[in-house]
């Protein structure tokens, strides 16, 4: 700091001084300007200096980035002999940059997630003769499950990155009777560029809106009844998925699907080729600074061969297209935003299924068509921090089916007691509180009418418990 107030002050009386011929003769004057000359000196050998050290670690740091590339290369040829390997390395001068390439080299370990879940379940009517009445037995997951404690459905996730251009994504569900089944297994690209992106593998479809979310995420207990009578609780497609996201300041988003076709409504055809597709597309944008809303439609298209059920002994079967179309929208409120406090959410879906094809009784086959739908209201309420209270209403419509082999007088309705027109119905309510954002314990009472003549009291606790790295839940 002394020499920079030198400096100041000499540039200072140099220039103040006048230019005449006596000042430049001043002994005072003259030993200012050496000193200058000598500070100015000094200041160039320093940089030189640093400039000379800034060369060598920008050098030696290379020389270490190489040394380890070439000991990876050479560790990871497979032809390679150990014996040969092994003094490369050791020779290496830049040996100790191998820890932080290895550091490095974790960041593509999978982030690994555990979600517990559990309830206890008291219900009124016996759960093993559950049915929907009017529609074809669903394939899945329905119905309220066992009596008394249970050990729902726990899922293991395992995701990272693959590499600059790929993330990959493994779900496990582990289910209460032992089994574990493959929910999610899927590769995706990170940016395609252009909005653009696409997944492979089994996945969660993006049709309707609660179908693309994992159970644990739900805001009741179980799947609303168009999901369960629709999906047998949810569409997971084996195939490729291609999503394409607008660079507008409104959100809208539109993909497509193909896939095997072997979820239900369908099943496995054996038979080469995209036995399913489906189209959707989701626009939303927000409402001041305390709202903001969400809405699409979708469309399904599969189909079946010899899709069998049974009911009271009765075995039926069948083969035909099956077409879903689905609209669904939501509106999220919090005060200026912040949902900390207190926040809303309303959401609800309505899906219409149009089936035709060939329905089979035993030996005897003619034609089957048939026009059902459902749909879902709910509401979600926090009312302070880390409480919430719900309501929900399920409503079926099993239309009037067309069954050629009871049209004909093949046969009577008695052949087919599951396709009775009935309207199922349910009305459920829900308090849950969540300590923090990886655990939430729940309590639901439900009135389930969705068999004829037969109301089922049920009652659940629930608990659901989140271990480790977790992605953050979708709108």
């Amino acid at each position: 700091m002394l020499k920079h107030s030198v400096m100041t002050v000499a540039i200072a009386a140099a220039f103040a001084l006048p230019l005449s011929a006596s000042a430049a003769e001043n002994p005072e004057l003259a030993a200012i300007r050496a000193q200058i000359a000598e500070m100015k000196q000094s200041y160039e050998a320093r940089l030189q200096a640093l400039e000379q050290r800034l060369q060598d670690a920008q050098a030696a740091v290379a020389e270490a980035q190489n040394a380890a590339a070439s000991a990876q290369q050479a560790a990871a040829a497979p032809a390679a002999p150990v014996a040969v390997a092994a003094p490369a390395v050791a020779a290496a001068p830049a040996a100790p940059a191998a820890p932080s390439a290895r550091a490095g080299d974790n960041s593509f370990n999978p982030s690994i997630s555990l979600v517990l879940g559990g309830t206890y379940a008291n219900l009124s009517r016996d759960p093993g003769s559950y049915r929907f009445g009017g529609f074809m037995p669903p394939e899945g997951e329905i119905g309220p499950g066992s009596r008394s404690f249970n050990l729902g459905e726990s899922e293991l996730t395992m995701a990272a990155n693959i590499d600059p251009m790929f993330a990959g994504q493994l779900t496990f569900a582990l289910t209460g009777e032992n089994e574990a089944e493959v929910e999610e297994a899927f590769v995706q690209t990170r940016e395609l560029g252009g909005g653009m992106n696409a997944k492979a593998g089994r996945f969660l479809s993006g049709v309707g809106y609660l179908n693309g979310q994992h159970s644990h995420t739900w805001d009741f207990v179980d799947a609303p009844l168009n999901y369960q009578a629709f999906f047998g609780g949810q569409y997971k497609p084996d195939g490729v998925q291609a999503r394409w996201l607008a660079p507008l300041n409104t959100f809208l988003e539109v993909g497509a699907e193909v896939g095997s076709g072997r979820g239900f409504p369908g099943n496995d055809r054996n038979k080469n080729g995209f036995n399913a597709a489906s189209v959707f597309a989701h626009t939303g944008d927000d409402i001041g600074d305390s709202a903001s809303w969400r809405a699409g439609v979708s469309f399904l298209r599969t189909g079946s061969l010899d899709r069998s059920y049974e009911f009271d002994g009765i075995p039926n079967a069948f083969s035909g297209s099956s077409k879903i179309w689905i609209a669904d929208a939501v509106y999220k409120w919090a005060p200026n935003g912040n949902p900390t406090q207190t926040n809303f959410k309303l959401q609800g879906e309505y899906m219409r299924r149009k089936e035709s094809g060939t329905l089979a009784a035993g030996d005897l086959l003619d034609g089957y068509s048939s026009t059902q739908s459902g749909w879902y209201l709910q509401g979600v309420y926090q009312f302070m921090p880390n409480w919430r209270a719900g309501l929900r209403y399920d409503r079926l419509s099993s239309g009037s089916p067309f069954i050629g082999l009871v049209d004909s007088g093949a046969l009577g309705m008695e052949a087919f007691p599951a396709l009775a027109a009935y309207n199922p119905k349910r009305s459920s309510v829900m308090l849950d509180w969540s300590p923090s954002e990886f655990s939430r314990l729940r309590l639901q009472f439900a009135r389930d009418e969705a068999r004829p003549g037969q109301s089922d009291n049920q009652v659940y606790l629930q608990y659901i418990m989140s271990l480790g790295a977790h992605a953050g839940h979708t709108f």
